[in-house]
């Protein structure tokens, strides 16, 4: 099994007192027993354990794809990188 580079990670906040909203959302790439790799996104109010997903994609380059995709999609929605 070949070892991957470094795989990126993200982790985005996003807080608005006036909405009463303490949001956390953490992306990052995990390579599986089978040689896919995995976007693992999880995500939820600050403070809680929150929710996870995970995808699985046959190549790195698919799951980059992806991964910044969902990166620009929470910086559209006002996440900032904590």
């Amino acid at each position: 099994m070949s070892t991957l580079p470094s795989l990126p990670a993200y982790r985005f906040r996003r807080i608005d007192a006036m909405r009463n909203m303490a949001r956390f959302y953490m992306l990052s790439l995990e390579p599986t027993l089978f040689g896919e790799v995995a976007v693992l996104r999880h995500w939820g109010r600050i403070g809680t354990r929150g929710r996870q997903a995970l995808s699985l994609y046959p190549t790195l380059a698919e799951a980059e794809t992806v991964l910044a995709r969902q990166v620009a999609l929470r910086r559209r929605r006002g996440y900032v990188e904590a």
